[in-house]
């Protein structure tokens, strides 16, 4: 009878254990996405700001550079769609 009643303790403790590990596992998951996603908006905010300026200044100077301007900045927006997608894929 002590030996049933040890291995039930025993195996509540092991789930209890297994459910805390798992929750650690989830929640750092969660930070990673955020760190991931925090990153990717920042880097894409400081490229396209950069792109931006340049751009606008090339477009003041040359107008029929507008067009291949606005390209780049779309480049540097893709660095937060790839963010996005990243974080997306880690979620699922």
């Amino acid at each position: 009878m002590a030996e049933g009643a040890a291995d039930a303790a025993a195996t509540k403790e092991v789930a209890a254990v297994a459910g805390e590990k798992a929750y650690i596992a989830e929640s750092t998951k969660y930070i990673a996405i955020a760190v991931i996603m925090a990153v990717g908006s920042s880097a894409a905010a400081f490229a396209v700001g950069k792109i931006g300026a340049a751009a606008m200044g090339a477009a003041a100077e040359k107008p029929e550079l507008l067009g291949r301007a606005i390209a780049f900045v779309g480049l540097g927006e893709g660095i937060a769609l790839f963010g996005f997608l990243i974080a997306l894929f880690l979620l699922n």
